[in-house]
């Protein structure tokens, strides 16, 4: 019993001095650190939900940034540098991507193919995947799909006169929720050839659907944080990140949409067309551990994890930054007149059309939305991972092989320095001589470099898009529940406000839209309304029975 007590004091004053010597990683080299705990690092509050971490990220960034390129953080038992430097965060997400292409982030295809997406791939995967998604984001199919979100866009004026009704004077709407009516809609048909109808009908299938993946969590932000930051310990434990009725449901939407596609020779050019177009002849010799193998073509599982994330990607981060531009510009009464001043005059230029090219002539509008980005990143930092020792540039200092790099976008885009009155909405600080002279890592809320999100075009064309269509038809002020400031959900990593955005609306004088009626389920037409049920943990067979429905063209 002596012996046993002491090998196991033994043992434990082995990995006390193991853990220490740990934590003290960057200490020992001379880099600052907050101190942090054994086994969480840096990130014990964060993971509690108490608050997020790119506030932390902001305390570091604003205490060292003048005297340092980075300080040290600790992210569970992951060794991090917080990039503070301009030039250091170029030099990574450019100069020297090949070293840190990677985000050393969860993906376990094998267990959860939602999570083999290219936000998530790696390596020479992600290069492969990359370049044969590249095209479906081309200028000629922007402009393929620009109808088809106006299309979107015309209904989304119409649902929200449905919402006020015929009231002539002002009423109060949730506008989040709206908004992400509106993307699921147009990601649902650009993606898949699904009109999903979350606007005439706010809990259709596929929008509620969309909506848990954020709002059902498989496990908790403790465990969360643990597979996002500690990926190949979360993969040898078979971890998966997404609830399995989750899963199950976006697997049949594809496979359903693919069979009939294929069966009907049915063409639309888009999204999913470009995927049918990629999917193996023969599956099982395109099946590997690792879960790509392009000289193939992919899988079902690999085709459904790529337009997963097109869907959420797309859906929520557009909705989110439509909702806190119209937020801001209900607060600034005199820039939201601005803004709807030159979408009269420019749509005028057109006969009353909206046009790609109009579009793009709407420059006061697209500072705005760039300006309501700078001040809410979706993607509040960046993450990066060292495939081999990065030398520091005009230091001797070196980040180590297999160190995660993080680049704090928030606590950059709120720099007094870079943006005088950060907390103030200003999208004159988007003019286009401004933003010449701005620094390439001064604004990064689609990231940097090759890496840099690779439906930038696409989202923001469907959130002018529908604020163009909401600003022609509607103003918005502030009412009795708008929040101000606005709080957001800290448990959670994208900006998210924590009680939705409540904005007063009302119709602009002399401008009308007939109040749509609510479409009865109509295969033949294409038009889907899911019966609404109790329990989200749908069967197979049910599930199928459903997608009968959804997956049918128009």
């Amino acid at each position: 019993m002596f012996v046993f007590l002491a090998l196991l004091v033994a043992a434990f004053g082995l990995i006390v001095i193991a853990l220490h010597r740990h934590y003290t990683y960057w200490q020992r080299r001379g880099v600052p650190q907050v101190r942090p705990r054994y086994v969480v690092g840096n990130i014990e509050r964060a993971a509690g939900g108490q608050v997020q971490l790119r506030h932390f990220n902001q305390r570091l960034y604003e205490t060292f940034k003048k005297g340092r390129p980075f300080v040290g953080m600790y992210i569970f038992f992951t060794r991090a540098a917080l990039i503070l430097d301009l030039d250091v965060i170029k030099d990574i997400c450019i100069s020297k991507f090949s070293n840190f292409q990677d985000r050393g982030v969860f993906s376990n295809p094998r267990d959860d193919p939602l999570t083999g997406h290219l936000f998530r791939l790696e390596g020479a995967q992600w290069r492969a995947m990359r370049n044969k998604l590249t095209p479906v984001f081309s200028s000629g199919n922007m402009k393929f799909m620009f109808p088809t979100v106006v299309k979107v866009g015309n209904e989304l004026v119409r649902a929200c006169h449905q919402a006020i009704g015929d009231s002539r004077q002002q009423c109060e709407l949730e506008l989040k929720e709206l908004c992400a009516r509106y993307t699921t809609d147009v990601i649902g048909t650009c993606a898949f050839g699904i009109e999903c109808n979350s606007l005439l009908d706010p809990q259709p299938e596929f929008r509620r659907r969309g909506h848990a993946v954020f709002t059902e969590p498989r496990h908790s932000q403790l465990v969360q944080t643990f597979m996002l930051m500690n990926p190949d310990w979360a993969r040898r434990l078979r971890l998966k990140f997404f609830p399995d009725h989750i899963i199950q449901f976006y697997i049949d939407v594809v496979r359903q949409t693919v069979e009939l596609r294929q069966r009907e020779h049915i063409k639309r050019n888009d999204f999913m067309d470009l995927l049918i177009g990629l999917k193996a002849e023969d599956e099982r010799l395109a099946l590997n551990s690792d879960g790509i193998d392009l000289s193939q073509g992919l899988t079902l599982h690999q085709m459904v994890s790529q337009a997963f994330v097109f869907f959420v990607a797309g859906f929520d981060t557009s909705s989110t930054t439509m909702s806190l531009c119209l937020y801001e510009l209900a607060l600034n009464m005199t820039k939201q007149e601005q803004v709807r001043a030159e979408i009269v005059r420019v749509l005028k230029e057109y006969n009353n059309q909206l046009t790609y090219e109009a579009l793009n002539e709407m420059q006061y509008l697209d500072q705005a939305v760039d300006e309501t980005l700078r001040k809410y990143p979706v993607v509040p930092y960046l993450v990066r991972k060292a495939k081999a020792d990065y030398l520091v540039p005009n230091t001797n200092e070196v980040i180590e092989k297999g160190c995660l790099v993080v680049l704090p976008a928030h606590a950059i885009q709120h720099d007094e320095e870079l943006y005088p009155e950060p907390d103030k909405f200003n999208p004159n600080r988007f003019k286009p001589e401004l933003c010449r002279e701005r620094h390439a890592a001064a604004y990064m809320p689609f990231g940097i470099g090759p890496r840099a999100c690779i439906g930038l075009r696409f989202g923001k064309m469907q959130a002018k898009i529908g604020l163009i269509n909401l600003l022609k038809h509607f103003k918005f002020r502030r009412s009795a529940n708008t929040q101000v400031p606005l709080q957001f959900i800290e448990r959670i990593f994208q900006i998210t406000p924590a009680s939705g955005i409540y904005l007063s609306v009302e119709p602009v004088d002399g401008v009308e839209v007939a109040v749509i009626k609510k479409p009865e389920c109509n295969l033949i037409q294409g038009t889907v309304h899911s019966t609404r049920r109790q329990s989200d943990n749908t069967s197979a067979e049910l599930a199928n029975t459903e997608l009968k429905a959804i997956a049918w063209p128009h």
